[in-house]
């Protein structure tokens, strides 16, 4: 090939906390879904001289890549660094439809893409391990000190089950069912919203750890819900969840509006999604009809944008024998 031609593409879908979100920086699990409909795609080409980026929200050198968008360059250049590639000839174009600061994930997808666009321009595949490493500069640029769960997700084709300082375990989906999402428009701050909680933990311990405690057990049934395809329960544990959320003061106005519309036209569950304070509620709805009504719906009382996806079980992304062994350690 000649080397102006040289041509290579990486991508990451985006990601959903259907439950668990807060808590999981306090030691609880959580549990997140791949959201296929949105996703981050990475073009990398043959360029003379310095690294060009090429985005939305920038166009230009990388070294004058601006303050908010530094991340994207660290995880560039220590990439390049492991790749045993020089910092230079190199166009980067990075595409992506996930709206950014709204709890989907938008950083890490970006991340991702970035990494496995650059391993496969180099040809040099990178173990599972490194390409998550390296993604994660950029999201400890965006974010101070990340769960981890984004990356995970991001990373994985199934949902997962997801918990600090363990290896995340694919999660079992007996039944499918349909989740809507609904952008408020508001940006949020991931940092703020977690230093909030931190900072009423200091005032309140008994509340706050009350709630966390809370979202954990939830959490946990959840996971057997999803094992056993009980619908109406999971709409009524996200329901409860959503409560314990507002008590940790990361709901707002916005958020509450779009929950109780959508609870109003029949959803079996409403909640928000990621950091909150601003970004996206997600609704169980009944079925595709449904889910579909409800988005118009979300859309007519205020909602930015609306999507919805179901959530089923991929029979061959697993066997048996390591669903079993998965879900025995999840217990």
């Amino acid at each position: 090939m000649h080397h102006s031609e040289k041509r290579a593409v990486g991508t990451a879908h985006s990601k959903i906390i259907l439950i668990g979100e807060h808590a999981v920086v306090y030691g609880e699990p959580a549990i997140a879904l791949p959201f296929p409909t949105l996703s981050a795609t990475c073009i990398v080409e043959h360029s003379y001289g310095k690294i060009l980026f090429e985005s939305e929200k920038y166009t230009g050198p990388l070294e004058r890549i601006p303050e908010r968008m530094k991340g994207l360059a660290l995880c560039i250049n220590e990439t390049l660094l492991e790749l045993g590639q020089k910092q230079a000839n190199l166009k980067i174009t990075l595409i992506s439809n996930i709206p950014i600061a709204r709890g989907l994930g938008s950083s890490a997808a970006t991340a991702m893409a970035i990494v496995r666009g650059l391993s496969n321009y180099f040809a040099t595949p990178l173990t599972k391990t490194k390409l998550k490493t390296l993604g994660n500069i950029a999201e400890k640029y965006a974010h101070g000190n990340p769960s981890g769960i984004d990356m995970e997700t991001v990373f994985s084709d199934v949902p997962i089950l997801f918990q600090k300082g363990f290896m995340p375990k694919p999660l079992f989906i007996q039944k499918p069912f349909y989740l809507v999402v609904a952008d408020t428009g508001e940006i949020r701050n991931t940092k703020l919203a977690v230093a909030s909680i931190l900072a009423k933990r200091k005032q309140d311990p008994k509340h706050i750890e009350h709630s966390i405690h809370l979202l954990g057990l939830y959490t946990r049934e959840t996971k057997d819900v999803l094992m056993a395809g009980d619908l109406s329960r999971l709409g009524e544990l996200l329901n409860l969840a959503q409560i314990e959320l507002k008590n940790l003061g990361v709901s707002d106005e916005p958020i509450d509006h779009l929950v109780n519309v959508a609870k109003n036209e029949g959803a079996l569950g409403a909640k928000l999604t990621g950091a909150g304070r601003g970004g996206c509620i997600i609704a169980l709805a009944e079925n595709g009809d449904h889910a579909s009504m409800l988005c118009k719906r979300l859309r007519e009382a205020g909602a930015t944008e609306t999507w919805f996806f179901k959530v089923e079980q991929d029979s061959e992304q697993l066997s048996c024998e390591e669903w079993g062994e998965n879900i025995e350690s999840n217990r």
